[in-house]
């Protein structure tokens, strides 16, 4: 549930049910933060389009980084929600729930150079992006980042700002049933 109207699956018609048929066939379920869109199919085929393709496309990050950095977006933004589904998605690829928690936590400088800087130049983009320099980069560069990687580190980052604010703005729920259970 959301502040605003949405269509359930069963009341779809249409390009929405297109789309919400596809969601399911890929994801396994329909998300709420996919619902909330509901109203403007175009829009949430266009942020299906830009999230599958930010978070499974071919990249030097892997799947865990990514996952990360919505992970740390989100706590960084206070989204409940986006924080909840990507952590659950982290600890799939981490196996490692204190490392999960860490990062979950805003406590990440423990962890490995390259992720402790690919996460704490995420933090400084979503909090202070005007505070964000060149510095930064050369940075991402000496923990072994190729400038393809920071690109990605860099949009994923603005993609998780992004949904937090959908979420956020929209008041969109979750429950332990709806984080749980997604395709990966």
């Amino acid at each position: 549930m959301a502040w605003i109207e949405e269509i359930e699956e069963a009341e779809a018609t249409g390009e929405l049910n297109a789309i919400y048929e596809d969601l399911v066939r890929q994801r396994g379920k329909l998300s709420n933060i996919m619902k909330v869109h509901s109203l403007n199919p175009g829009a949430m085929q266009k942020h299906l389009d830009l999230y599958m393709h930010l978070l499974f496309a071919k990249s030097g990050l892997s799947r865990s980084d990514r996952e990360a950095i919505a992970v740390v977006v989100s706590a960084a933004n206070n989204c409940a929600y986006c924080a909840s589904h990507h952590a659950e998605a982290l600890a799939r690829y981490e196996k490692n729930d204190e490392i999960s928690e860490m990062i979950r936590g805003l406590r990440f400088l423990e962890l490995p150079d390259r992720t402790s800087r690919l996460l704490s130049y995420a933090v400084k983009l979503t909090r202070t992006p005007e505070a964000v320099s060149e510095r930064d980069i050369v940075e991402l560069r000496e923990a072994g980042l190729s400038d393809s990687d920071i690109l990605d580190a860099n949009l994923v980052t603005a993609y998780f700002n992004f949904v937090n604010r959908i979420a956020l703005g929209l008041g969109v729920s979750f429950s332990t049933e709806e984080v749980e259970g997604y395709k990966t």
